[in-house]
């Protein structure tokens, strides 16, 4: 069975953020700048990067942004689910490359088909949820890089599951150009970002943002755009014109654990 997968090139920047969550916006974080770098850097050299850490830490979101301002129209994504087999990738890259006809049905064949592709004109290949893959599927990866007719960038953004199965195996460790981690904003991040990340915080007291850090966003990109739906959800209520304690008590009720 073919492993569901997301093919093509760049989404729309209204889909980077959470929950399609509207006025949300793209903060220019050190983080997101030192990812533009990096992706600069693996662009130029036609390297390998992996981009790995925690859920909800933005890694997609400023892998895409990267991508949108550096090279969007050479740039193609696959997103991969449930533990990918190279033949997956495969008809992943097949889709995501707009390759006509039908895939072949022989693996060797499959393999010549996709490096004339790939050796046609340089192309950035974005490979996002890279933690469900296990060896082979990175194997197969290095492969198609390897080649010396192919002209590609290779851009791996996952889980820490991705980062220690590439670390493990020195043949695909030794091939990647840059590492970048991504941590959750520390309490002094999310002050200067939060306010700056949707209009319903800009003026919201910082004792307040920094208890709902600490209580349930714990910072999460990911969290704060859940929360933030949440409140402005509950400001549709009468006489609801700003984020106090009741309602973000109100959030906490819906989201549990707190």
């Amino acid at each position: 069975m073919i492993a569901d997968l997301d093919y093509g090139l760049l989404p729309d920047e209204s889909e980077d953020h959470f929950l399609g969550l509207e006025q949300a916006q793209l903060v220019g974080t050190d983080t997101l700048l030192t990812t533009r770098d990096n992706i600069e850097a693996v662009i130029e050299a036609k390297a390998m990067m992996c981009v790995y850490g925690p859920a909800g830490s933005g890694k997609t979101m400023s892998v895409n942004s990267a991508l949108r301002h550096l090279a969007p129209d050479i740039t193609h994504r696959l997103e991969l689910r449930a533990g990918p087999t190279p033949r997956d990738i495969r008809h992943g890259l097949f889709q995501a490359l707009g390759l006509p006809g039908e895939p072949p049905a022989r693996p060797i064949e499959f393999d010549t088909l996709l490096k004339e592709a790939l050796a046609e004109e340089f192309r950035i290949l974005v490979c996002d949820e890279a933690q469900w893959m296990k060896k082979t599927g990175f194997e197969f990866w290095r492969h198609l890089w390897d080649d010396k007719r192919t002209n590609i960038a290779v851009i791996f953004a996952g889980g820490d599951g991705c980062y220690k199965i590439l670390r493990r195996e020195p043949m695909l460790a030794s091939r990647i150009f840059i590492w970048q981690e991504f941590t959750r904003m520390s309490k002094d991040e999310v002050r200067a970002t939060i306010p700056a990340f949707h209009p319903v915080w800009a003026d919201v007291d910082t004792v307040l943002i920094d208890a709902i850090d600490k209580q349930a966003a714990h910072g999460s990109f990911r969290n704060w755009a859940n929360i933030t739906t949440h409140i402005l959800s509950g400001m549709k209520k009468p006489n609801l014109k700003q984020v106090d304690e009741n309602l973000v008590r109100w959030v906490y009720s819906k989201i549990g654990g707190v």
